[in-house]
């Protein structure tokens, strides 16, 4: 588990120098691009852009209200947390959880360039998160959760900060259908938001063993075999042998669940 915690962050911490050295170029990768409309990246950073590695637009799907309070597990450069700010208003809070330094103090310095008041920072790991329980109101997150080695203590430690009531909505890559082991294990593939991917119903059944209910696991982008040709392109992997493990199988999908509003807890 240290292992794919060290090469993740290796990743995101290269990832924040290229985004703050302003050379780096906007994606083509089939996951991580077309994701936001130029409305909602027009006036955010270019650097929170470009650091962008996600998988959806949790912030657009998650429906936030005026002065809620919202947690992004995994935050990178902050623009899901920027964008959640907006929608909150002023009486709200954005708050965003990352471990990498480099990627803390790129979105702290996106933070200063948007004006954004309404938000922090905090540097973490999202299977121990640094806030009190029942806390937030809605959880985001963006192709992170799968990045983690323990979902199960991720999902617990969601549902321990979330207010009763409150609303876990994030944009994470899934699978479906049988994967080979051996590609799970690579480790490049982890890092790479591929192979620590969990099953939609494998998703499901953690939320609803942590306490979750009205599961939900809606595909928002399928990846066929082209895809995963311009994905894994360089790294070492036989494409054409693999196709038939791998078209239609990942997906790029918005999970979501609530909190119980009658309860608070009951996992310890």
């Amino acid at each position: 588990m240290s292992d794919i915690k060290e090469a993740v962050r290796e990743r995101y911490s290269q990832a924040a120098v290229r985004a703050s050295s302003c050379c780096g170029a906007k994606s083509s990768d089939p996951i991580t691009s077309n994701l936001y409309s130029v409305q909602e990246t027009g006036a955010l950073p270019e650097a929170a852009v470009l650091a962008s590695l996600g998988c959806g637009n949790p912030t657009a799907l998650a429906e936030l209200k005026p002065g809620e309070t919202v947690l992004d597990l995994g935050s990178g450069g902050g623009i899901d947390v920027l964008l959640s700010a907006r929608r909150v208003g002023p009486t709200g809070k954005a708050y965003g959880l990352d471990m990498t330094d480099e990627m803390l103090a790129l979105a702290r310095e996106n933070q200063k360039k948007a004006g954004a008041t309404n938000v922090e920072f905090l540097k973490g790991e999202i299977e121990h998160i640094p806030l009190p329980e029942n806390s937030v109101d809605v959880i985001i997150s963006n192709c992170v959760i799968n990045l983690s080695a323990d979902k199960d203590q991720v999902i617990r430690e969601a549902f321990r900060v979330l207010k009763p009531g409150g609303r876990f909505a994030v944009s994470d890559v899934v699978t479906r259908g049988q994967i080979p082991e051996g590609l799970r294990r690579d480790m490049l593939l982890w890092v790479g938001c591929i192979a620590g991917a969990l099953d939609e119903r494998d998703y499901g059944e953690k939320l609803r063993s942590a306490g979750f209910e009205q599961v939900g696991v809606e595909p928002t982008r399928v990846y066929r075999i082209a895809d995963a040709r311009e994905f894994l392109a360089g790294k070492g992997i036989d494409v054409d042998a693999m196709a038939k493990d791998v078209d239609g199988k990942f997906m790029s999908a918005f999970v979501r669940a609530t909190k119980p509003a009658s309860r608070s807890g009951c996992c310890g």
